[in-house]
């Protein structure tokens, strides 16, 4: 059986090994493409292609081509996952069986920061959610950040869409002290003026949301799903550098049931949430594998392959999550053995 991934996270590289290494010892072969032949998980597929750079239709265009040449039996993307969901009937007209949720709405407003919010602000809501407004031009960031402000909240910003920590920035104009500057990494740090100066460069900017920070610990929960029912549910705490560890949060697993069952969303998704004041509170929601989940697998439960099993309509058995694992990871020099001269076809 052929599974292809697109464009994706370097730690797509776990989850390909642990697509190999399942335990019911079934045969897969691994195609990865990526626009930058360098990177590091092709060197873990059976074949590696470089991909064009493009998006839009004319991806999709590309990724159908792509699955016919190849004869793949299961598309995992990451790139332009909301374009696919919206066009799963063309993957299905060529046999490929796709690991995204059908529900093309639903992926649409996970995307957008804001409109995940505004869903998820309701009478009874399934989280909390921060206080936050969203601007697109410098003046309506100001008004954001004093209104905020008076509600006494220290600020931060972020893309209304994006991933990571990508654009994340947050707002302190106390003087660096020499302790701060000598041991403290400050790159998430902007000052109020700066961040003003930036944004007025231009007349409108793309939209930003403007929230309360969230002082707290930080929890990624990865979930395991069919449209039926949640299967597994595994809160990974963001500890002190790189340490995870794997908390067995009654509250947090309660908050993964009941997004479940509201939204029905299959196969794998990822809840970020961030305690403030004892309460957790969203941070964003992914309808894919997250860039840590490998570190959720520690737990015992093979995500990716399990999910691969969902897609095709598989029975999956009872799973019982191991936690209390504490791990970490150090890096690992790779010699580079494609020279990445084969385009994708």
């Amino acid at each position: 059986m052929k599974i292809w991934f697109n464009r994706w996270f370097t730690t797509v590289s776990h989850y390909i090994d642990m697509i190999r290494a399942n335990e019911e010892d079934r045969k897969f072969i691994i195609y990865g493409t990526h626009p930058n032949k360098d990177a590091l998980y092709l060197q873990n597929c059976d074949y590696a292609f470089v991909e064009p750079d493009i998006s839009g239709d004319e991806y999709i265009a590309f990724c159908l081509d792509f699955c016919q040449t190849h004869a793949i039996d299961i598309f995992i993307p990451r790139k332009e996952n909301v374009l696919i969901s919206k066009r799963l009937a063309n993957f299905e007209a060529i046999g490929v069986k796709v690991l995204v949720c059908s529900d093309a709405k639903l992926m649409v407003t996970m995307d957008n920061k804001a409109a995940a919010y505004r869903e998820l602000a309701r009478d009874n809501p399934i989280v909390s959610i921060p206080d936050y407004e969203v601007v697109h031009t410098v003046d309506e960031f100001k008004l954001a950040y004093a209104t905020l402000r008076e509600k006494g909240h220290q600020v931060c910003f972020k893309p209304v869409i994006g991933e990571g920590a990508n654009g994340f920035r947050v707002i302190k104009d106390q003087i660096e002290s020499i302790h701060q500057l000598f041991n403290q990494g400050i790159g998430h740090r902007i000052s109020y003026h700066y961040a003003c100066e930036i944004l007025s460069q231009q007349e409108t900017f793309p939209e930003l949301m403007v929230l309360e920070y969230l002082e707290g610990r930080e929890y990624s929960i990865d979930c395991l799903a069919s449209n039926e029912g949640l299967y597994a549910a595994v809160p990974r705490m963001k500890g002190e550098g790189r340490v995870r560890e794997l908390v067995e949060s009654l509250e947090l697993i309660q908050i993964a049931h009941k997004f479940h069952h509201e939204y029905k969303l299959p196969y794998i998704f990822n809840i970020q949430v961030k305690y403030n004041n004892g309460i957790p509170k969203l941070l964003e929601i992914n309808p894919r594998m997250s860039g840590g989940m490998h570190i959720s697998c520690l737990s015992g439960i093979n995500f990716p392959y399990l999910a691969i099993k969902i897609l095709l309509g598989e029975k999956i058995d009872k799973l019982k999550p191991r936690f209390g694992i504490r791990a970490s990871h150090i890096e690992k020099e790779m010699i580079l053995k494609y020279g990445g001269n084969e385009k994708a076809q």
